[in-house]
């Protein structure tokens, strides 16, 4: 859920601490509108002490968790140029056929990074778990913000970002200028970022969901972050986010405030429906907790291919993203099964939400979950792998 940040929002930050509908990440300040505020870490907590904090640069630390030892770090995420494209696909995601390159070579070491967002931990984890065991790679999962990971690229600490929302900057950057990556192709899954708001708010004010009409209803979200205005709730700040250029360019009187991750923009949304409080919020797809809380996307104005061009002037509705894997050019040529596997991981938005089920409500390790899905979907584990 960062997210399409930056020109591109990121997925919702701090990971989820392995847990029950959890909630435990901290809210950073922000606030909801007459409910409790989630808890105050932020942290993403992962049972590895070798696993890169999500603050160090890749060349800071070499170490990583392998993957299937990460038993507690839940982490929830954007889409790319070159095969990220909007409006291309059905909200279902694009679960369909894929030409597979042969799997071929030893493994050795996969330097994966870890965002955090859980959606990105079901990747992660999934793709690790069919590494170690099926090819007998050693993966080391390394707990990075998005942009940050880019930088490892180039030094080697970093081989791939299993799921990108984006970054046109990046991409420019790293795969165009410097070209120490390239894209790895679409992992099927597509992603959604909007501004949303609990069920119970659409029943009783059924013309919220018109951003023309946000203004009428400014002063029900106001909270004491907000500076008099209403509060509209963001994520982690690195996210992929437009949303204080929309507010601006759409004269809303609302003010943008950061919860800090994903896991305390869901807990706001938990507890907003359960107490029946006002609150208004980014969010995304895939996620799994959308099956749980079916929140109501509010309808901004229509995108238009261009009409995010200029980042200061953005004044339309977010893109589709059709998310992809982005992959150091070394590891992507050097012949590894590992590399092969990368490029032929591909699955669908239901996949990926059935992964984050497990993880969080049903409050399975990252490992396990993996488990449970290959066991389930051997077929399609065999594809990748080239069996």
């Amino acid at each position: 859920m960062s997210h399409r940040r930056s020109a591109v929002p990121t997925r919702v930050g701090a990971g989820l601490a392995a847990t029950t509908l959890l909630f435990a990440a901290g809210c950073g300040g922000a606030t909801v509108n007459n409910a409790a505020s989630p808890s105050s870490s932020s942290d993403s907590s992962t049972s590895s002490s070798s696993s890169t904090s999500a603050a160090e640069s890749p060349v800071a630390s070499g170490s990583g968790m392998s993957g299937s030892e990460m038993s507690g770090s839940s982490m929830s995420g954007s889409e790319m140029s070159g095969s990220s494209m909007s409006g291309s696909s059905s909200p279902g995601g694009s679960g369909g056929s894929m030409s597979m390159v042969p799997v071929t070579g030893s493994c050795g070491q996969v330097n994966l990074a870890m965002n955090d967002w859980v959606g990105y931990t079901a990747d992660a984890a999934v793709v690790t778990y069919v590494a170690e065991k099926n090819l007998g790679c050693k993966v080391n999962q390394k707990a990075l913000k998005e942009e940050i990971a880019w930088q490892g690229f180039g030094s080697g600490q970093i081989d791939v970002v299993i799921e990108n929302w984006g970054h046109d900057d990046l991409v420019k950057k790293y795969i165009d200028t410097q070209k120490v990556a390239v894209d790895g192709g679409l992992t099927g899954n597509l992603g959604q970022i909007g501004w949303y708001v609990p069920p119970w708010m659409v029943t009783k004010y059924p013309d919220i969901t018109d951003s023309k009409n946000l203004n009428k209803y400014a002063d029900m979200f106001k909270t004491s972050e907000s500076g008099g205005k209403g509060q509209l709730l963001d994520g982690d700040p690195s996210f992929v986010t437009n949303d204080e250029a929309l507010v601006k360019n759409l004269n809303l009187n609302y003010k943008v405030v950061f919860a800090g991750s994903e896991a305390a923009l869901i807990q706001a949304f938990t507890t907003a429906e359960q107490n029946k409080t006002p609150l208004l919020g980014y969010f995304y797809s895939p996620q799994w907790f959308l099956s749980e809380v079916p929140l109501v996307k509010i309808n901004l104005p229509a995108y238009t291919p261009g009409c995010d061009a200029d980042a200061a002037k953005i004044a339309c509705d977010y893109p589709n993203y059709n998310l992809n894997k982005i992959m150091a050019t070394k590891f992507a040529d050097s012949g590894s099964s590992g590399a092969a596997l990368i490029k032929n991981f591909h699955w669908t938005n239901d996949d990926q939400n059935l992964v984050a089920k497990y993880i969080t409500a049903d409050k399975m390790t990252p490992a396990a979950a993996a488990k449970k899905w290959v066991d389930a979907n051997q077929a399609k584990v065999n594809a990748w792998i080239g069996k």
